[in-house]
């Protein structure tokens, strides 16, 4: 495990994937994994992944390659290829 997802992994709370064969048994098209899996997916062309925590957490803990959400728009952040799975984190609460 890289040593930022090291850092992630007590405080990541849960990463949910849409439209993801990881969710298919999800009703929803939702679902949770792991930091393990989180982590494979780092990088993938056809996944994008974002981190919603405050200013703060994103500054000191967050995934490379990912998006800080913030303040900001969701919909003019996601991705035109509606195939693209997503993935959202947050530390949680504790």
């Amino acid at each position: 495990m890289s040593p930022c997802l090291s850092r992630l992994a007590g405080a990541l709370a849960a990463a949910a994937v849409l439209a993801s064969p990881l969710a298919a048994c999800a009703t929803d098209g939702f679902g949770t994994i792991s930091t393990d899996e989180v982590e494979k997916l780092l990088g993938a062309p056809d996944v994008k992944v974002f981190d919603v925590n405050v200013d703060e957490l994103w500054q000191m803990h967050h995934l490379p390659g990912a998006v800080h959400v913030g303040e900001r728009d969701l919909a003019t952040l996601l991705p035109k290829d509606k195939a693209t799975r997503l993935v959202f984190y947050c530390s949680g609460p504790k």
